[in-house]
C-alpha cells in the first residue's frame, strides 16, 4: 500500500470542548509546516476555544459532542490526502509533517502514530510512557493521544472511527491491524498530564486497564464511559 506522499496535503483534525487553556499551544505546534490545513471540530465550547482557533487560522466547524463523532465530522470536510487526528491538549513535534509522510510511504503501512511524552516531571509518568511506547512499537496499538495518522483512502475504507461512546481509537486500531502495519514514529508528541494528575498516576493507569478488559468482556462503551465520568478521568 506504499505510495508517493511526499507532497500530500495533511488535514489535522482536532476535536475540542472547552480547551481554551490548551488549544493555543496545540495550534502553535502545527506551524510552521507545509501543505497542512487545520480543522477544529467544536462540540459546544462555552469558553474561548473557537475564537482562539480562528485567530490561528484554523477552520472551525461544529458537531455533536463525542470524540468519534467530532473526528468523523472533521474528516468529512477535510481536503487532505492524509488525516492526522490530534487531541486538543497534545503538541506535535517539529517536522511532524515530513516524518509522517515518509512513514506512510513505507510498504505495507496503513496508519501510524507518534511516541508519547507526558508533560509533567514525575518518575512514575516516565514508566507510563515506556509502557505506551512498547505497546505501540511491538503490539501496534497506539491510542488517540499519540496523534494517529492515515490516508483519507484508508480512513474511508474503514468507514471512519466507530462512533462508540469510548474506545473509538482502540477499536479503529484493531481493525487497521487486520489491513496492514501500524507504524511508530519514535519522536514524541507532548500531551497534557492532567488526567494522570487529577486522579493519580497509578489509579488512572489501573482504570485504563480495567476499561480495556471490560471492553473485551463485552461491557457496553456507554457503561464504560459512565465509569469514566464517575472517576472524572476524561473531559469528554
Amino acid at each position: 500500500m506504499s505510495q508517493n506522499l511526499g507532497t500530500a496535503k495533511i488535514s489535522i483534525i482536532i476535536p475540542a470542548l472547552n480547551e481554551a487553556e490548551n488549544i493555543k499551544a496545540t495550534l502553535a505546534s502545527t506551524q510552521p509546516s507545509t501543505g497542512v490545513e487545520v480543522i477544529l471540530v467544536d462540540g459546544g465550547s462555552k469558553d474561548d476555544t473557537v475564537e482562539i482557533a480562528k485567530s490561528w487560522g484554523a477552520t472551525v466547524i461544529t458537531s455533536n459532542l463525542g470524540r468519534a463523532c467530532q473526528m468523523n465530522t472533521g474528516a468529512s470536510v477535510a481536503s487532505g490526502e492524509i488525516l492526522l487526528f490530534l487531541h486538543a491538549d497534545t503538541r506535535l513535534p517539529s517536522d511532524f509533517d515530513v516524518m509522517l509522510r515518509k512513514a506512510l510511504e513505507k510498504p505495507g503501512v496503513v496508519a501510524g502514530a507518534f511516541a508519547l511524552r507526558i508533560d509533567a516531571e514525575l518518575a512514575s509518568l516516565r514508566l507510563v510512557e515506556w509502557g505506551v511506547n512498547v505497546r505501540s512499537r511491538f503490539w501496534q496499538m497506539p491510542y488517540g493521544d499519540q496523534a494517529i495518522f492515515l490516508t483519507k483512502e484508508i480512513f474511508d475504507i474503514m468507514d471512519g472511527f466507530p462512533e462508540l461512546a469510548i474506545m473509538e481509537d482502540f477499536e479503529l486500531m484493531r481493525r487497521l491491524r487486520k489491513l496492514g502495519k501500524i507504524t511508530f514514529i519514535a519522536v514524541p508528541v507532548i500531551t497534557s498530564a492532567r488526567r494522570w494528575l487529577q486522579k493519580g498516576v497509578w489509579q488512572t493507569t489501573l482504570m485504563n486497564q480495567i476499561v480495556i478488559i471490560a471492553y473485551f468482556l463485552g461491557v457496553s462503551p456507554e457503561r464504560i464511559r459512565h465509569w469514566y465520568h464517575q472517576e472524572k478521568l476524561k473531559e469528554f
